[in-house]
């Protein structure tokens, strides 16, 4: 499925300008971020009223950022009992050996 999903894609993107479809693959992942972190409050059954470390007007903008410092995420993880891995590793074929933990929470 993943190779389906790549393929497609390509064929959508593949006569757009490389800047054009990098813009568009970042502003894909900054709308599944705001979608992944109201789900997993959701998922944990927190409302935003119910987060004390967020008011709710502040929780709700956070939760539609673009892009939000580490510190911010981590809070906002921390608020809602969850934690927080961030890893670097390098781009193409790697294996576990290379990645670098860079934040844990």
């Amino acid at each position: 499925m993943k190779g389906f999903k790549k393929d497609g894609w390509d064929v959508l993107t593949r006569n757009l300008p490389q800047k054009r479809r990098e813009a568009i693959e970042n502003e894909a992942a900054t709308e599944i971020l705001k979608i992944r972190l109201s789900d997993l409050r959701r998922k944990n059954n927190i409302r935003q009223t119910d987060v004390t470390s967020f008011s709710q007007s502040a929780l709700s903008k956070l939760e539609k950022r673009k892009d939000m410092k580490v510190s911010t995420l981590i809070e906002y993880m921390k608020s809602i009992g969850m934690g927080l891995e961030i890893k670097a590793f390098p781009k193409g074929k790697h294996s576990k050996k290379d990645e670098a933990i860079l934040v844990k929470v």
